[in-house]
């Protein structure tokens, strides 16, 4: 049978094109060796949003008397348990994307595809069986898994990625996280918030180093307050794994230091899934390990697109679908506006929360602008602390002369659901002062944005 359209990898951008191709009026198939729903749904943003939940309930049983609450009974980690059901969520989310392809009428082809000629693809499944597909257009979304520095290397029981942080057997007395982006930062709070001991190296000046220093600062704070040990401008030179523990060297700024851990987590970035699929048979360029498309998606072969982890860009899954959805609706002879990547939110869920879009303060006075910057810190929020989340606060950058917002920058208890107004006001242009005249209801977290922009003008209320 020949399709419109394959998807190769059934992630959170390959599953969102099959479903708009469909929607479309496209023959569909989906290729996937795994799961339904990719490392995402499966490995990634999903499982790890339980488990940082139970992290969140433990904390919150821990300090159940900051509201008023007495608890004779001790708190307990049960770690199969919260394994376990961080496993459960992610089976029900894959469970919903296979209703999902059988409601779009999705062709769901199980096995490992290899790009044979542009229109046609070769399927192996799990007995070794090949069949050649053949489709008119075919778009790789292969995702990426943990990167590999040459000094740490993941033998999936001493030291790990992500996949094997998700299901360790048994709770680590001591772990070692190496990289503090979003991946390393949600797991070292994690792992700390349960009773870990652990120690976090970040090479840059930094951690979270893509977010706004002030933002990095105040988290740093955060995680020493709850007794993790953060070193900046430090690298793990290498580790021993032979005996009990691990023995690491880290260069740190105070000179060489050698550290002890039962456990050392490697979150140092991500590789793209781009070998072996077929792409230097049939000519698909790429470069720096990524595959090289044009603003719509397209290689330099005609019918073969790719999409997500395996093209420059944001390694993220809201623009992994965004990209998805557009390369199928040019495919389909739409005309759809082009994704502005100056305007991707992101995030990480640790606690506090980071949500950030646009210009980082150093970003906007590199680029010669006249800044005004307005910040409201949770401290001074009604609904904060009422909460017991006063930690945190908000940080709104506007160019001086139009009022446009360059940036947005939070930190604190959900943020993550705050940060998409930010972005909405950065598409349609708002301004400042129209940012201020908008009602925002109280008590909420969300009126720290209103009141982040009228510190930029002068005109705060409650601070």
């Amino acid at each position: 049978m020949a399709y419109d359209v394959i998807v190769i990898g059934s992630g959170p951008g390959g599953y969102v094109a099959a479903i708009r191709s469909s929607q479309l009026g496209m023959k569909t198939a989906i290729v996937e060796r795994e799961s339904l729903g990719g490392i995402c749904l499966n490995w990634g943003c999903i499982p790890t949003k339980a488990l940082l939940k139970s992290a969140q309930v433990f904390e919150y049983l821990n300090h159940a008397h900051d509201y008023g609450i007495k608890f004779n009974g001790k708190s307990e980690i049960d770690f199969n348990a919260v394994v376990k059901r961080s496993r459960d969520v992610a089976e029900g989310m894959s469970k919903g994307v296979q209703f999902l392809m059988k409601k779009n009428k999705i062709d769901v082809i199980n096995g490992f595809a290899k790009l044979k000629k542009a229109g046609a693809i070769e399927v192996r499944d799990s007995s070794g069986k090949t069949s050649i597909v053949e489709g008119k257009h075919i778009i790789v979304a292969t995702g990426a898994r943990s990167r590999e520095l040459p000094n740490l290397k993941i033998d999936g029981k001493k030291i790990i990625g992500y996949r094997e942080a998700m299901t360790l057997p048994v709770q680590p007395k001591t772990m070692l996280v190496v990289g503090s982006g979003a991946i390393g930062s949600e797991f070292a709070y994690f792992y700390q918030a349960l009773g870990t001991k652990v120690t976090l190296v970040e090479f840059l000046p930094n951690i979270v180093p893509v977010e706004d220093e002030e933002i990095s600062k105040q988290l740093e704070k955060s995680f020493k307050k709850m007794g993790m040990e953060v070193f900046t401008s430090s690298s793990v030179e290498s580790v021993d794994t032979k005996g009990a523990k691990c023995i690491a060297k880290m260069k740190t700024p105070k000179g060489e230091q050698t550290l002890e851990a039962e456990i050392v987590l490697s979150a140092v970035g991500i590789s793209a899934n781009i070998e072996g699929i077929g792409l230097e048979d049939v000519g698909v360029a790429t470069d720096k390990g990524k595959i090289i498309v044009n603003p719509f998606y397209q290689t330099n072969i005609p019918g073969i697109y790719a999409i997500g982890d395996c093209v420059p860009g944001h390694a993220l899954a809201h623009v992994a679908s965004a990209e998805g959805i557009t390369c199928v609706e040019k495919i389909a002879g739409h005309n759809p506006e082009p994704i502005d990547y100056k305007n991707i939110p992101g995030c990480t869920y640790c606690q506090p929360e980071i949500a950030s879009v646009g210009m980082t303060e150093k970003m906007a006075r590199e680029a010669g602008y006249e800044l005004k910057i307005g910040k409201f810190p949770y401290s001074a929020s009604g609904k904060a602390s009422a909460a017991g989340h006063k930690d945190g606060f908000v940080k709104l950058i506007f160019d001086a002369k139009y009022g446009e917002l360059l940036g947005g920058h939070l930190i604190g208890y959900n943020v993550t659901e705050l940060v998409g107004e930010l972005v909405s006001i950065r598409k349609l242009e708002t301004t400042g002062h129209e940012i201020i005249k908008t009602i925002h209801p109280h008590p909420t977290m969300s009126e720290a944005i209103m009141e982040a922009a009228a510190a930029a003008y002068g005109e705060v209320i409650h601070l």
